[in-house]
């Protein structure tokens, strides 16, 4: 009986012990948005991801390249924003590498994972920009296989992945085969979309087609040396006076809370940079769900965690708020949410009007396609097999 006595206590003792355990907050993340187990972000009130991958050439020729992916980054967000399944947002996660650059090793096989899989929008501007071109030798079966194998794909039946390789080499290089990195790509549900850099038939000869069709992706030729038509609407100064107030509302926490803000503004003027048409999808991007800081912003963190407010130390808040009692910051913070909520749908609204001028304007005078337009209508095309509905 003495021996069951103490087993029972210790058993008890142990139940407890878990009962109070807390299980990480949202804060627990480092600076690429990942959680501390190195795992993406997931809201479990979401039920599917949509995640992408892109493979960019940065061989010494693909200067334009890099300069359409920058074009269209918040293009191609809001794209991906306008999907729904049965009726909720996904989780939107995208993932960059750069393939074929001298700088990178010969036992990495030319290849870098610029970013994994990630949420944070901000950052995965930042690292784009900082690309650069240099030399090559482009295997496109080594970076297909390895983005495969070292990304975190979801396992959701519903959740869209696609991977988009771009480049002008041919596309049979290197000791991997890209017909078998295509083809367990495929099996693991993950579509391989191929955007060739120049002439559609020189395409198709360097085996391009082949590794989309293979792939269950879509084949796509563009002049990487084109320059991004954007198209300027009287919309688009009301939306950059929204932007400008939506900064306002964001409230840096922890060690990373400052930097990430100033990071948020140099991010803005990265963006206006290529155009004032592209500052203007990129605030646009801002009032969408997917666009999420609860790394470093107290606002997106009490809106992931209601209890986050609660947690958070005094050493964790920024100057302005240290001081205050836990219901001032509260009442800040609500403030600030309210105000951002407001800003995000007079953007909306905006951006609705903007989006019909656009639309008009495209169908008088149609281009050629560009790296966004090429990945624009892949998502819309798998979204329509996947059930997602496109607003």
């Amino acid at each position: 009986m003495k021996v069951r006595l103490i087993t029972a206590v210790i058993l008890l003792s142990s139940i407890m012990a878990f009962g109070n355990c807390r299980l990480p907050s949202t804060r627990a993340q480092d600076n690429t948005g990942m959680s501390m187990n190195g795992q993406p972000e997931r809201n479990k009130a979401d039920n599917t991801k949509i995640q992408v991958a892109l493979l960019l050439d940065t061989s010494s020729s693909m200067d334009g390249l890099i300069e359409q992916a920058k074009s269209r980054l918040w293009n191609i967000i809001n794209t991906i924003t306008t999907l729904k399944y049965q009726g909720k947002e996904p989780v939107v996660e995208i993932a960059l590498y750069e393939y074929g650059n001298d700088g990178l090793s010969k036992q990495s096989n030319y290849i870098r994972q610029v970013t994994p899989l990630i949420t944070d929008l901000d950052l995965l501007s930042e690292k784009l920009f900082a690309l650069r071109t240099n030399g090559g030798s482009e295997y496109c079966g080594a970076v297909i296989n390895e983005a495969l194998k070292k990304l975190s794909w979801g396992k959701e039946k519903a959740d869209m992945k696609l991977m988009y390789i771009a480049g002008n080499e041919p596309f049979n290089q290197g000791g991997i085969s890209y017909k078998e990195s295509v083809a367990e790509a495929l099996n693991n549900e993950v579509y391989v979309n191929t955007i060739f850099c120049g002439n559609r038939l020189e395409g198709i000869q360097t085996f391009w087609k082949d590794g989309a069709d293979k792939g269950g992706g879509k084949y796509f030729n563009i002049d990487s040396d084109q320059r991004i038509r954007f198209i300027e609407t009287p919309y688009d100064a009301q939306i950059e006076a929204c932007d400008i107030r939506i900064n306002n509302t964001y409230i840096g926490y922890g060690k990373q809370g400052r930097l990430k803000k100033e990071n948020q503004v140099l991010q803005d003027n990265n963006a206006k940079s290529i155009h004032k048409g592209n500052y203007t999808e990129r605030a646009v991007s801002k009032s969408k769900s997917a666009y999420k800081n609860q790394s470093w912003d107290l606002v997106d963190l009490a809106k992931e965690d209601k209890a986050a407010l609660d947690q958070i130390k005094e050493e964790e808040l920024p100057a302005e708020l240290k001081g205050k009692t836990k219901a001032e910051v509260k009442a800040i913070v609500a403030e600030k949410a309210k105000e951002r909520e407001t800003i995000q749908k007079e953007i909306t609204e905006l951006s609705v009007k903007r989006q019909q001028y656009i639309d008009t304007q495209a169908k008088a005078t149609p281009g050629a396609d560009d790296l966004g337009e090429a990945i624009n209508k892949s998502i819309r095309e798998v979204a329509v097999k996947k059930g997602y509905a496109i607003q």
